[in-house]
């Protein structure tokens, strides 16, 4: 009999280094495999699941909006998406949106309304390390070498500034600037959180040059910095907003957010998508926005999020030979090791808690936001009982 892992490598073309488990089904924090052991996740869908598996909330939101339809062409207004998107502007204090079904296509659809916008003459920037997802707008954005190679040649007139360096940002921005797209958190790039020097002088550029400030916030988004956006973080106010991710409760959903200059960048035909706002996805957005905001559990992870940080950094200073630095805001946390991290990640799955290496010496830590202290600590238990064996 034919087992899971080879008829995935029979039928699949082989794009993911799969983890070696057979998942059942998920259970708010945990994901259980079909031999019945628990997993604590903390990998969360790679920032997806904030509300966890199985959620009672949106369960109920999909049943009910399936058994009304599914799909609904955008040629037609659906009540899901109007609620949704009364939230979603309310607590971004945005001024409209385009829905998309992900973060790759959010960022396609920002790169088409600066170009709308600007002309295609300017320089888009974006930063050392991004990542603003692989097809090809948004890969020529990113800077990540091993995503690109092979595929180019990738758009022309994007540029690139090191992250956190001020001296190259004031060298590089100038009146042929279009638009930067920032993560004021990097996720792929290693939980690399953007400086307060930084952002004051890009805007003290953005005034001066007038191009347009796209936030990628879509795996810091909605709430898992402790703060609406990893943005707030810093008072700062860009023009476009990028969110995807956890917006959808684990059902495929992202939006572009404008403020006003831009509220009517696209007209009739302009840019459009087939599945982007589906309805069911909407109605499970709708819960996460409403739990995140409403619920209070924004302030619960910005509360364990600086307990977490906290430990962690006692955690590290007892092992100094091996974990260099502990980055992050909130349930958005980056471990720096000295040397590469992925036997850390087999060492924590046998102790029963899944979680990411990224940029080979980052574990990437992402818990549901419904994670509690117990659930903090025995991560904080098992990562120290893996460290002390290192």
């Amino acid at each position: 009999m034919i087992g899971i892992s080879e008829k995935e490598k029979r039928y699949f073309i082989q794009t993911y280094k799969r983890l070696p488990l057979d998942i059942s089904h998920g259970d708010g924090v945990h994901l259980i495999s079909k031999d019945g052991t628990r997993y604590l996740d903390f990998f969360c869908g790679i920032g997806v699941n904030s509300l966890g598996h199985a959620n009672e909330k949106i369960i109920a939101a999909v049943q009910n909006q399936v058994e009304k339809f599914s799909h609904l062409s955008n040629y037609f207004i659906s009540d899901s998406q109007i609620e949704f998107a009364e939230k979603l502007i309310k607590y971004s204090n945005m001024k409209k949106l385009f829905l998309t079904n992900s973060g790759t296509e959010t960022v396609e659809a920002a790169l088409k309304a600066v170009r709308k916008k600007m002309g295609s003459a300017g320089i888009i920037y974006s930063m050392s390390g991004s990542f603003h997802g692989r097809t090809y707008g948004a890969l020529s954005l990113t800077d990540q070498i091993n995503y690109k190679k092979d595929f180019e040649p990738l758009l022309p007139k994007i540029g690139k500034i090191k992250f956190n360096e001020i001296s190259d940002l004031r060298k590089k921005i100038n009146e042929n600037t279009s638009a930067v797209f920032l993560e004021f958190i990097q996720g792929e790039g290693g939980i690399n959180v953007v400086s307060s020097e930084f952002v004051s002088a890009l805007f003290e550029l953005h005034n001066k040059y007038n191009f347009i400030l796209v936030a990628d916030s879509v795996q810091s988004g909605l709430g898992r910095t402790g703060k609406p956006f990893a943005f707030n973080h810093f008072n700062a106010d860009p023009d476009i907003v990028l969110v995807a991710k956890s917006i959808g409760g684990g059902l495929p959903l992202g939006a572009m957010l404008v403020n006003e200059n831009f509220e009517n960048v696209f007209t009739y035909g302009t840019h459009g998508t087939t599945f982007g706002g589906n309805p069911v996805s909407c109605a499970a957005g709708k819960v996460v926005l409403e739990e995140v905001f409403e619920n209070g559990l924004i302030e619960s992870v910005g509360r364990l999020g600086n307990y977490f940080l906290s430990e962690l950094n006692s955690l590290a200073s007892l092992f100094p030979s091996i974990v260099k630095e502990i980055r992050g805001k909130g349930f958005m946390i980056g471990i720096e090791l000295f040397s590469e991290c992925y036997n850390l990640v087999e060492l924590l799955m046998k102790r029963k808690v899944l979680v990411n290496c990224t940029n080979k010496k980052v574990l990437r830590i992402l818990p549901p936001l419904i994670a509690t202290k117990n659930d903090i600590d025995f991560f904080l238990y098992n990562f120290h009982e893996v460290l002390k064996k290192q």
